[in-house]
């Protein structure tokens, strides 16, 4: 039996209720100050893989979009990692948390050292993007419901418990808080008015669970390497590797 609008709604955002990773302990660990500098860094290397895949992902949905309202609607996305006019983009704000921490942005962007399941979760979700239907697709954004908690929540514990935190280091998520909005209120909608049967329901809740396992593997595997057993796979991140060379004044 296809859900009215409202019980649909319902559902999506129970999704995010009980498996978004702001539930993930790494986050409570990051957010007061628990996390030590190498963790900082591993967390801010191997979340960069992610961000510089969002407009490839977004990229990849676009080119089999044939209409061009939801084409116009969508590539703002596209435009708010990349960068477009004044606007430098989420990447390059977050390469500048990168420094912040003590990385060498060169070294982040390169992409080594990412964790093996950042990058087999990470490509996963392009490929489901780029494979599955347009309406997974759209549902599986939709963990950005629950993104702006999360985002303010990081500022706050990051700006009382890390001395790199200040504007500019914090810069990508004071953008998100403003940018993810806009997002959230197209994407839902669109996936209201679309899944009008109870499979189709059924298909967006699946893709919205989905995008949540995405992201709360990525926790899974920084705790196992870096935290708890602490066994870093080979290739990953060393502590020491990739660090920024800061001139003498």
């Amino acid at each position: 039996m296809t859900a009215s609008r409202e019980d649909f709604e319902a559902r999506l955002r129970q999704i995010g209720a009980e498996r978004y990773h702001d539930l993930h302990p790494f986050h409570d660990r990051l957010h007061n100050g628990k996390c030590s500098p190498e963790q900082v860094r591993a967390w801010v290397i191997n979340r960069y893989y992610y961000q510089q895949a969002i407009p490839m992902k977004d990229a990849a949905f676009m080119s089999r979009v044939d209409d061009p309202a939801l084409r116009r609607a969508w590539r703002s996305r596209i435009e708010d990692h990349d960068g477009a006019g004044d606007n430098e983009g989420g990447i390059k704000r977050w390469l500048r948390l990168a420094e912040a921490v003590g990385l060498d942005p060169d070294y982040v962007a390169s992409r080594e050292g990412v964790l093996p399941a950042t990058r087999f979760a990470v490509d996963a979700y392009v490929r489901f993007v780029r494979e599955k239907t347009l309406l997974e697709a759209v549902a599986s954004s939709l963990t950005e419901l629950f993104a702006p908690k999360i985002h303010a929540n990081r500022i706050e514990g990051l700006l009382k418990n890390y001395e790199f935190a200040n504007d500019n280091s914090l810069a990508y998520f004071r953008n998100r808080l403003k940018e993810a909005p806009k997002d959230v209120a197209f994407g839902l909608a669109w996936v209201l008015d679309h899944a009008d049967t109870a499979e189709k329901q059924e298909a967006a809740a699946r893709a919205l669970v989905f995008k949540t396992d995405v992201l709360w593997s990525q926790l899974d595997a920084l705790w196992s390497a870096y935290i708890e057993p602490g066994r870093i796979p080979p290739g990953a991140w060393v502590p020491g590797e990739g660090m920024l060379l800061r001139r003498a004044g």
